[in-house]
């Protein structure tokens, strides 16, 4: 699979804006058309607003519904493009914006929303082929920004399971790693965040099959989320939730508590 960029924000408004003309002018609500396509409400007014990327597929069907002969689809292939997310990741990142609870499990870096822009920066920089650095200063910025998701008004729940082998790389160096530690030792202390490392020397581990992550939407629909080296899938299927459901809770009993976890993150800040 390839990849796209991710879109200019005042672009992503003008396109909003265009959708907002044109289905006024069909005669349409944000309520009519979100159920013409099943998308509800929210999302046509989060797309009209800007805050939310029109996908290409959506588009073309918009078109055909309120007679825009290709206007949506043409405006939405002339965005200018502002930093490089991997196309297989922005419905992921939708759901994740919206998200109601998030429950991560990471086993080969400190998950995304965690992140210090210094170990952002290098995880971006050890990325073969490499990105310049144009490319890394947009990529770490965006992935800053998604951080506000944990400082909302309404904050999702969280649960973060990380694999003690991710906090012994000291990706950037050491100055980078004493600083990553300490934002997860203050994060610890946030309320509605559940931050556990499992640590290494286990008999038994759940989670050998790699990192994944569940939400849970506002609707209250469940889905999960896992990445590979060139693709990722977002599972909806009740099964494949639920085992991967199961692996979570499994990976919570094997892992420190979060009292435990505290106390380890101490002693590892005391080592430096």
């Amino acid at each position: 699979m390839g990849t796209t960029t991710r879109r200019n924000a005042s672009a992503m408004k003008m396109v909003g804006a265009l959708l907002a003309l044109y289905r006024q002018a069909a005669g349409h609500t944000q309520r009519s058309l979100g159920e013409r396509f099943v998308i509800g409400e929210q999302q046509i007014a989060s797309i009209e607003q800007g805050r939310r990327p029109l996908k290409p597929d959506l588009a073309e069907q918009l078109d055909e519904l309120l007679g825009t002969k290709g206007a949506l689809s043409i405006a939405l292939s002339k965005m200018p493009e502002v930093d490089l997310v991997p196309l297989w990741a922005e419905e992921y990142l939708d759901r994740e914006r919206e998200a109601i609870a998030i429950s991560w499990y990471e086993a080969l870096a400190i998950p995304g929303l965690l992140q210090t822009e210094g170990y952002a920066r290098a995880v971006f920089r050890s990325r073969v082929p490499v990105y310049d650095e144009d490319a890394i200063e947009q990529l770490v910025a965006a992935r800053i920004e998604r951080q506000e998701i944990l400082h909302r008004k309404v904050p999702p729940t969280t649960s973060f399971v990380i694999w003690e082998a991710a906090l012994r790389d000291q990706l950037g160096g050491k100055e980078v790693y004493v600083e990553q530690v300490r934002m997860l030792r203050e994060c610890a202390e946030v309320p509605g965040v559940a931050l556990q490392i499992l640590p290494l020397g286990r008999t038994t581990h759940a989670g050998l099959d790699g990192p994944f992550i569940l939400l849970e939407t506002p609707d209250y629909q469940r889905l999960a989320y896992m990445e590979t080296q060139r693709g990722s899938q977002l599972i909806g299927d009740p099964d494949g939730v639920g085992i991967l459901t199961q692996k979570y809770a499994m990976l919570r009993t094997q892992a420190l508590n979060t009292e435990d976890t505290r106390a380890m993150l101490d002693r590892l800040l005391g080592e430096q």
